[in-house]
């Protein structure tokens, strides 16, 4: 019977041993929990993707598979088929450089907001200077010292004149115009 208890006494020693062979190996990758947020975040970039213009797109420049799986998702109807394609969209990005497409992603956002701020701040400038707001006309002016002058006041006027007589808007859009014309000529000789 001793030697019984010896070989139990041995096995438990041994799975002892083993226990703390399996405690000094650390599993040093990303957590499931991790993985899945990478996962989700994949997904929502190519959910991004769908909401682009066809020549946006082109402009990621994707592998042929990428934007078939794309071209497919933006065709179904099906909110269950859209779902399983914007997952599949995620894993065929999984298996890419993702990093380059996400880039690129987000310089044509950033296109938009900026395009967007842009439209704003033009949209500003023209109602406070039909407003006969003279410090936007100067801040204007100091801004864009090629402006013709006569040519702002004369819109300016006018644009003032259609807003107390209730017309249509067609020097206030003249005016915003004018204003967008100056600011690309800006645009264009900082490059």
């Amino acid at each position: 019977m001793t030697s019984k208890n010896h070989n139990t006494g041995d096995r438990q020693n041994t799975v002892g041993q083993e226990n703390t062979d399996k405690e000094k190996i650390v599993y040093s990758g990303p957590s499931k929990s991790q993985v899945k947020r990478d996962c989700q975040h994949l997904v929502d970039v190519g959910e991004e993707m769908l909401k682009l213009k066809a020549d946006e797109l082109e402009s990621l420049e994707l592998p042929a598979e990428l934007e078939a799986a794309i071209t497919t998702a933006l065709k179904i109807k099906s909110r269950s088929g859209l779902k399983r394609q914007r997952l599949y969209i995620g894993k065929l990005l999984r298996s890419l450089d993702n990093e380059e497409i996400e880039h690129k992603l987000r310089n044509i956002q950033h296109r938009h907001d900026t395009n967007t701020a842009r439209f704003k701040r033009l949209e500003k400038w023209r109602d406070s200077l039909i407003e006969d707001d003279k410090q936007a006309l100067g801040e204007i002016i100091s801004r864009f010292p090629q402006i013709d002058r006569q040519h702002i006041n004369q819109l300016i006027r006018a644009a003032h004149q259609e807003k107390e007589q209730d017309k249509a808007p067609t020097a206030s859009r003249k005016l915003f115009k004018y204003l967008r014309e100056l600011e690309d000529g800006i645009d264009v000789s900082n490059e």
